[in-house]
Order: structure tokens, then sequence, then C-alpha cells
């Protein structure tokens, strides 16, 4: 049997923070997973951000809820939810993915979570494991799944490697030149095809 994991956040939506960096015009926010590899360093230097400038988590609800998935994306994921079993594995939160999940129709999410307090601020953010997009993988494959996977990111390379295929969407060059081993599609028809040849063994 055959599962999908997909990335969220540049393969289905937009980037959040970046979406939030450009609404507030702190470019500093724009920093991502693309960037920097080190997700704790990268959450740490958010949550500071935030609260030296004075953004409490109801804010960037606010600038979440004006977003919509990318182009073509919810047409995407209904094709591949139409024959395959679909997860999307992300390092968002909960906290700001509902209202985009329900613009995707409702897809099963595994993230993490936020801690805030009550002035509002996000205080911590609680990941619901280490790594937890390849142990999610191997999960899946210890229950006799073939797990094909797609991501953009520095943060979606132990993803795509545990995965018995793994597939670039739209990465960044220097990434995609850094990890030969993935192919790159740039267009949700690319992708679809490779997913379809990556499971056409057993299909």
């Amino acid at each position: 049997m055959q599962l999908i994991c997909l990335d969220l956040e540049g393969v289905l939506v937009p980037e959040i923070w970046i979406e939030v960096s450009n609404r507030t015009g702190l470019e500093a926010l724009a920093r991502t997973t693309r960037d920097e590899p080190d997700y704790d360093k990268l959450m740490r230097y958010r949550l500071d951000l935030l609260r030296h400038h004075g953004l409490r988590l109801a804010d960037i609800q606010q600038v979440i809820a004006s977003m919509a998935p990318l182009e073509g994306a919810p047409a995407f994921l209904d094709a591949l939810r139409a024959r395959y079993q679909v997860v999307i594995l992300s390092d968002t939160f909960y906290e700001f993915a509902g209202p985009l999940m329900r613009q995707l129709g409702r897809p099963t999410l595994f993230c993490h979570r936020l801690e805030v307090g009550a002035d509002g601020f996000v205080a911590r953010y609680h990941l619901r494991m280490a790594d937890q997009k390849r142990a999610a993988v191997r999960a899946f494959q210890g229950l006799n799944y073939r797990v094909i996977a797609a991501g953009d990111s520095y943060n979606d390379t132990a993803m795509l490697a545990a995965a018995d295929a793994g597939i670039f969407f739209r990465p960044p060059p220097a990434i995609a030149a850094q990890f030969p081993q993935f192919g790159v599609t740039q267009s949700y028809r690319e992708l679809e095809a490779a997913i379809g040849a990556a499971a056409a063994p057993i299909a």
C-alpha cells in the first residue's frame, strides 16, 4: 500500500513566517528553514523577535486567516487523496494551521504546538517529538506502507531520505544541489507524475 507524506509550507501553502514578515514589515521574520537548518535556533530567534516587536499570537493568526493555499494546491491534494492515503508532516503549529487546513479540505496533519502566556505572547514551542517527519515515515513503513515523500527545504531532507522515494518540490537551488539524490519538480503536474512513477512498481 502507498502512503504519501507531504510538507505543508512551500508545498501546499505559502511560508507563514514570510507572510507575517511581509505584513508586519519585519524582514528578520522572513528567515525560514530554507535559510537556517537548525530548527531550535530558528524558533528561539523568531519568538524573541515577536516579543521584542510586540507581536502576539492573535496578530499572527490574523495574518494567517487572510492567507490562501498555493494556486492549484487544493486540486492537487484532492487528486492525490483520490488515489492514495495522504498525510501532511509539517513543522508548523496547530495554532497556526487551522484556517489553511479548512481550505485544503482538512487533510491529516502532524505538527507541533505553541505555549501562549496570559499576556498573549508565544512563550515557547513544544515539538510533538524530535525529528518527527523522519520518525513518522519510519512508523508508517513499520505498518507496511510504502512511503513517497515530498518537501522543499532542509527540514524535509530526513523525511525524504527515510521514505521509499523522496521528491523535492520547488526547492532553493542551493538545497537541491546539496541533496542531488532527490528528484526536483517545479509544478504540481510534475510532482503528481513523479509520485505516480514512484508508486508504479507496486501499484
